[in-house]
């Protein structure tokens, strides 16, 4: 399953750099045919880029919450789950050694 995930967001980050190049690609023939500036070119690839990244960090988000509910699901504990478990037998013992002494 790890691995599913690391293959998902791997293919996710390269649709983002291929989307970028596809961007560029159509931004500079637009110049190229005169429909838009050299100027407004820059505006609107930086406003295109910055929609998708807004929009890769709205999918990695929601990817994240799936996982989070997948686990939960499969009452899987999480890292949080094991540090606060951690925490508590830590607790638990020096109390245990406390009253031993």
């Amino acid at each position: 399953m790890k691995e599913f995930i690391k293959r998902s967001l791997f293919l996710g980050i390269g649709l983002v750099a291929a989307s970028r190049e596809q961007v560029e690609k159509i931004v500079d023939d637009m110049v190229k045919k005169g429909e838009i500036s050299s100027t407004e070119s820059k505006e609107l690839l930086n406003d295109l880029i910055s929609k998708g990244e807004d929009e890769q960090k709205r999918l990695s988000n929601m990817v994240k919450d799936q996982i989070r509910e997948v686990l939960d699901d499969l009452n899987i504990a999480t890292k949080e789950d094991i540090n606060k478990l951690e925490k508590r037998l830590e607790t638990l013992e020096k109390g245990s050694l406390s009253g031993q002494e």
